[in-house]
């Protein structure tokens, strides 16, 4: 039996999960969910996002949420609009990812009590979305922005506001990030691409959690 995890936000760390690594499965099927999000579970992984452009994505989370609720922070990225904070609400989501600042998705999604990761690309951007309520911040696409860019922005954000690089994180170039100041990343293609057999996932998410591991030790 899996034992339930209290997701809890300290005043200095506003990230609740161990692994501040979230899972981006976009495109993921209701009928390959469960696999997929257990080879990420096993792997340690515990925060989750599943896209709401991805088919039937209502029911992926629902069935996601039921076998593995209790392990991980599971929830919805690409959260465009309000209603749609509802409708994840509703199903016991936990986590909203957004690509951009919309002050009225970041207000619905606290109002819901949500942990929110909130994308941006400026700091005015990031201090709107701050100001709106926003707990956690992603920079997108990282990839385009680089490491020397996101190192500049954190030197005038407050330093309780945890910050992900998305887009363009790989195994290979996570301790970049995390070395200027990010507290993780979000990982979408470079983790998992529709379609791609389980054992990839399993693989993927062993070179990303080793990454993670790897820099902590090499930082003590």
């Amino acid at each position: 039996m899996a034992v339930a995890v209290n997701f809890t936000m300290s005043e200095t760390m506003m990230w609740p999960t161990k692994l501040p690594l979230i899972a981006i499965l976009r495109g993921i099927r209701p009928d390959e969910v469960l696999d997929h999000v257990g080879a990420l579970v096993d792997a340690g992984f515990d925060a989750i996002e599943i896209p709401l452009n991805s088919p039937d994505w209502q029911e992926s989370i629902r069935l996601a949420l039921a076998e593995y609720g209790s392990r991980a922070l599971i929830g919805a990225g690409t959260v465009l609009q309000a209603d749609d904070v509802d409708l994840l609400a509703g199903l016991g989501a936990r986590l909203l990812v957004s690509p951009n600042t919309d002050v009225d998705v970041i207000r619905r999604a606290v109002g819901h009590k949500l942990v929110t990761c909130i994308g941006c690309m400026t700091a005015t951007e990031a201090f709107v979305a701050i100001k709106a309520g926003a707990r956690n911040l992603k920079f997108f696409p990282a990839g385009e922005l680089g490491p020397n860019y996101l190192k500049a922005v954190l030197t005038v954000l407050p330093k309780s506001v945890p910050v992900f690089a998305v887009g363009g994180v790989t195994p290979e170039n996570l301790a970049q990030y995390l070395a200027v100041g990010c507290i993780g990343a979000g990982l979408g293609s470079d983790l998992y691409r529709a379609g791609q057999p389980l054992e990839r996932t399993r693989e993927k998410a062993r070179a990303f959690v080793a990454a993670w591991h790897n820099f902590q030790e090499a930082t003590v």
